[in-house]
């Protein structure tokens, strides 16, 4: 009697898995801080939100780099690098992390040109605590000892550890305001975090960069 062959198929690593929890969970905290930051009216809390909301994107871009390697796997694609589509992945979230804190500059820019708006503060501080809790827990489950292992999930670290200090920046900003009426803080805040937002970008651009351009190993 004869038995066919059956091909296994890749199971999920433990990368995917967790990526798609981040994804999830992040997506549903980024509709609830857009809201509320169009409700209160703070600039940083609503930037905080579209920042997230990019992220969101991004790091369904690195979900679905591991989704396409463990398809590839089960075709047993010969011809493809594994390892340079997830670096290609961690590269072009590199781009979107660049791109997305060079937007809430501009953003915060144009703030210093615009009338002072009333802030609800406790609102705004409420689902800002809420925003950063939440990219606390994500970036716990994606942190990885040995990042420079894995490009694509440590990008996808990076974007929530960077929607983490945004949610922080918007914190401060909001008990200055609150506090000792210092409207323009949440302005600042929002610039620094976006400073160290680009250092992060920099960074992981160079790292994937060298892995996408070095040379195959060529075996006898």
């Amino acid at each position: 009697m004869e038995h066919k062959h059956e091909k296994v198929k890749p199971g999920k690593s433990q990368s995917e898995k967790k990526t798609a929890f981040v994804v999830l969970f992040s997506a549903t905290t980024m509709i609830l801080e857009i809201i509320f930051g169009l409700f209160s009216k703070s600039m940083a809390l609503l930037a905080d939100g579209i920042h997230m909301g990019s992220h969101v994107l991004a790091i369904g871009l690195s979900w679905g780099a591991y989704v396409l390697v463990r398809h590839l796997e089960s075709k047993r694609a010969e011809n493809v690098d594994k390892d340079k589509v997830l670096s290609l992945s961690a590269y072009t979230s590199g781009v979107l992390l660049l791109v997305f804190a060079l937007f809430i500059i501009v953003e915060a820019v144009e703030r210093f040109f615009t009338p002072v708006v009333e802030i609800r503060y406790t609102e705004a501080m409420v689902v800002a605590a809420i925003g950063m809790v939440v990219n606390i827990i994500c970036a716990i489950v994606l942190h990885d000892k040995h990042e420079h292992e894995d490009y694509n999930r440590h990008s996808a670290y990076l974007h929530v550890l960077a929607d983490a200090l945004t949610s922080l920046g918007a914190i401060f900003g909001l008990i200055c305001a609150m506090i000792w009426n210092i409207i323009w803080i949440d302005t600042l805040v929002a610039l620094v975090c976006s400073l160290v937002i680009i250092r992060w970008a920099k960074n992981l651009l160079l790292y994937t960069g060298k892995t996408l351009t070095s040379k195959p190993d060529i075996h006898p």
